[in-house]
């Protein structure tokens, strides 16, 4: 078999003086097994790494549960008490994947012992708790993310640098959704709970759907929102259905839903232009929909050698899945560690969370008040 498509593979060079950066990290379920996976492939995927992942310590109340994901995802050590790893001078980047209502506290004491710090969404419980964990962050001085990582998907890279260039022309719609099954869930878990969440389907999926169109269309001005809890009891909303207007002026919709018997992660979105049209579907990641003025649509196979991110993987049609995103969003905080440089404009710092979290608060007060809400920031 031949190995000249491969020959870019096959080099060992430059690895030998990669710096290391020792990983704390707080949280051990959904996300805390995200980032440690992503952790440990970048370190040979995207090889040299620009920083070698050293995990130190990984964090969890439960320490029989935590014991065991430090064993399974290679941290040498486990504590149960976050303020050790703030504490660790080992520690150099903090990774909170841990619940909502522990996001503000350890992320702030870990930027003011002088560690970086990357932050699961929702950056706060809501705008208020938000702003202050930006703020006390950015006065730290430290590297900050907020861990949006569908910007790192390549197609919505690649859908980034189509925009930019103006293919689309005028950008007049968004229609965005995020759609889960699992809302009639049993058990009283933290999801579910105002205090611990903040928001229900908004702050969990909503916020990603925020998210995108703001690093796609541009900054949100004006929403017009209702929300519905269908289990009683919740106090938390269990769908959200939003119109949007855009300072470019952009209208759109935001929809989110944990609601739907059949969607498992189904985020998709639509843009349209005055020049042309893209769309998206998560489950269907490697593909972006592209019509050319009125010409319908075509599928963009994102898998090409100068796509985004594809010179860490496959030769093309060799797909990359879900997991591979997260690799992408780390690789690129490393870096900014490493050279000094900034998260923004394509990484989304704590700055982008907060904006988020506003635009989520200013939905849930149209919901509650049944009028137009202008979006402001603080």
């Amino acid at each position: 078999m031949s190995e000249v498509g491969f020959v870019t593979m096959g080099k060992t060079s430059g690895g030998d003086d990669v710096q290391p950066i020792g990983i704390g990290m707080l949280g051990y379920a959904f996300m805390g097994k995200a980032h440690s996976n992503a952790y440990k492939t970048l370190a040979y995927m995207t090889w040299p790494p620009p920083l070698m992942p050293q995990l130190v310590a990984i964090a969890g109340r439960n320490e029989e549960a935590v014991s065991e994901a430090a064993r399974r995802y290679g941290f040498a050590e486990y504590v149960t008490d976050w303020k050790a790893l703030v504490a660790d001078d080992r520690v150099q980047l903090f990774d909170n994947a841990g619940p909502n209502n522990l996001h503000a506290e350890p992320t702030i004491a870990a930027a003011e012992a002088g560690k970086h710090v990357i932050c699961e969404k929702p950056l706060g419980r809501d705008a208020a708790e938000s702003y202050e964990t930006w703020q006390r962050v950015q006065a730290a001085g430290v590297k900050h993310m907020c861990a949006f990582n569908y910007r790192f998907v390549p197609a919505v890279r690649l859908a980034h640098q189509i925009i930019s260039s103006g293919e689309l022309g005028d950008l007049q719609h968004f229609r965005g959704a995020y759609l889960q099954e699992w809302g009639t869930t049993e058990g009283d878990i933290w999801r579910f709970q105002k205090d611990l969440a903040g928001s229900g389907s908004l702050g969990d999926l909503g916020a990603h759907v925020i998210d995108l169109s703001r690093y796609l269309i541009g900054e949100i001005a004006e929403v017009s929102a209702i929300t519905q809890t269908f289990i009683p009891g919740r106090d938390v909303d269990d769908a959200v259905e939003s119109v949007v207007r855009f300072e470019n002026g952009a209208v759109g919709t935001i929809e989110a839903s944990r609601f739907c018997p059949g969607r498992k992660n189904a985020f998709t979105w639509e843009i349209n232009g005055s020049k042309g049209s893209l769309a998206f579907d998560l489950e269907r990641l490697n593909e972006l929909q592209y019509s050319e003025g009125n010409e319908g649509f075509r599928t963009v196979l994102v898998s090409e050698a100068d796509h985004p991110f594809w010179e860490h993987w496959w030769p093309q049609g060799h797909m990359i899945g879900w997991e591979h995103s997260f690799v992408h969003e780390l690789h690129h905080l490393l870096t900014a560690i490493r050279d000094g440089g900034d998260v923004a404009p394509h990484g989304a710092t704590l700055e982008d969370g907060y904006r988020a979290a506003e635009i989520c608060d200013a939905m849930l007060r149209s919901a509650e008040q049944g009028g137009r809400e202008s979006v402001t920031y603080r």
